[in-house]
């Protein structure tokens, strides 16, 4: 009988569902094995940055795992001190009273009365403290598992066997050389695991992309072979509402396929690849595109037709530049297409698009969108206009067979740098980049990808 019961407990998800935890202990018992962990010595996961991505991934891991409390400890760290302001403790007070499940759960941890000061005005509530009850501040309508928050940096990382990239790639680089003066000491070398989506450009010695993963190795020295990169066309709040969802965790044999062994569950499956930069690349080169579909869906109140237009030309100048990045480009169509499909959908940067359309924002707000967090694309049209600009990369224009900088070649690319970075032109111009009548057949760009040899192994800094 004890035993019926402890598997009645086993089976109960944080979040109050029901499914089958077979094989999960043996599952961490076989990373525990990997990493030499000895008994009595807990696996050690922290996810640093908790925006919509990065604390979903750390409340999956709990939900899975965090039952067996002697053998793993999972935590997350964020930054302390971030007000959460008066709607949105008014709109988190409704969330938390339309949810039964969430409600008992707050009464049963005395936390449920300083929602009610929050609604009131009487009290302010701050990010980290809002977190630890299951609410993120960048996805507020849908409440997590209770987290272990810290928010402490060295406290979270110093002794971490699993590190969890969730930031943005605008700041991995600072925040990873920091925790590298906490590594100093340490004997053992880490697992890194990257969900961050967005590129740097580097034009010397020749030009070529930093991806998060390779800041991360140069920021803290940790092996490439220990850095992973996690991604896949999903929506953070779909994915812990148990919607199927599929991702590629890429990088080295030794770790990837345990690791995704580890991470898959029955509604997310993990497949491995061992093609770790390009994959990244590809995760923030659509944040470009959705962007500015965004834009044309609010600007044309939701045409099937212009945001078709929209998609062709997109989904060309994607296929052009994946060409000049990849050997093999025709491996990453599906890929490349699902995870576009997918942010241009429901993704936060085809919204931030409509809303700059709209009026709503504008470009003086800045990146970091309350409620949303930071809107990787505009970063990334910056880069990829930045490094498709250097006339040491040309190719042959198809009018006049004159060479030309690659980024001549992709007029909506051009026109959203003319938007989002110089802004000398509002969100109107993508339209006229459409409808203008010289603009070339994209089935045409895509011959010139396919017919000439456009492949740059530089510009993911290869020989």
């Amino acid at each position: 009988m004890v035993g019926s019961i402890d598997t009645l407990h086993r089976s109960l998800n944080s979040n109050g569902s029901f499914y089958n935890f077979n094989g999960l202990e043996e599952k961490l018992d076989e990373l525990r094995h990997l990493l030499c962990k000895s008994d009595g010595d807990p696996l050690r996961i922290v996810s640093v940055g908790a925006g919509a991505w990065g604390s979903v991934f750390a409340a999956l891991l709990q939900d899975s795992y965090g039952q067996f409390r002697d053998k793993v400890q999972i935590r997350i760290w964020r930054r302390p001190g971030r007000a959460v302001d008066r709607a949105t403790a008014e709109h988190l007070f409704e969330v938390i009273n339309s949810r039964e499940d969430v409600l008992r759960r707050l009464i049963r941890r005395c936390a449920y009365l300083k929602y009610v000061e929050a609604r009131l005005g009487d009290r302010t509530l701050f990010a980290d403290e809002i977190l630890k009850d299951g609410f993120c501040l960048n996805m507020i309508d849908t409440p997590l598992c209770p987290l272990k928050v810290v928010t402490n940096l060295q406290e979270a990382v110093w002794d971490a066997d699993i590190v969890v990239n969730g930031l943005p790639s605008t700041e991995t680089r600072d925040v990873f050389q920091e925790i590298s003066n906490y590594w100093k000491e340490r004997i053992t070398v880490p697992i890194i695991i990257s969900l961050s989506k967005g590129i740097e450009a580097a034009l010397q010695p020749l030009p070529h992309i930093i991806t998060p993963t390779q800041m991360i190795n140069r920021a803290t020295g940790v092996p490439i072979e220990n850095i992973l990169y996690l991604g896949g066309p999903n929506i953070a709040s779909e994915i812990y509402n148990k919607e199927y969802a599929n991702a590629r965790i890429c990088g080295a044999e030794q770790w990837r396929k345990p690791l995704a062994k580890f991470l898959r569950q029955p509604h997310f499956i993990v497949w491995d690849n061992s093609d770790l930069v390009t994959h990244e690349v590809m995760g923030g080169l659509k944040n470009v595109y959705a962007i500015g579909a965004g834009m044309v869906a609010a600007l044309t109140k939701e045409s099937a037709t212009s945001k078709s237009v929209y998609f062709a030309h997109c989904t060309s100048e994607m296929i052009f530049i994946t060409h000049l990045l990849a050997e093999e480009p025709e491996k990453l169509a599906g890929p490349l297409l699902a995870d576009t499909y997918v942010t241009l959908l429901k993704g936060r940067n085809a919204w931030y698009g409509q809303m700059l359309a709209k009026g709503e924002l504008s470009r003086d707000m800045g990146d970091s969108i309350s409620g949303k967090g930071m809107i990787q694309g505009v970063s990334a049209v910056g880069a990829f206009y930045e490094l498709l600009s250097q006339s040491s990369l040309s190719v042959l224009h198809p009018d006049g067979n004159k060479p030309v900088a690659p980024v001549e070649l992709c007029p909506l690319l051009k026109t959203l740098y003319k938007i989002l970075i110089t802004r000398e032109k509002t969100a109107e111009a993508i339209l006229q980049a459409l409808r203008d009548e010289t603009l070339n057949d994209p089935r045409e760009r895509i011959e010139i990808a396919q017919t000439h040899a456009f492949y740059k192994p530089s510009l993911l800094g290869q020989p």
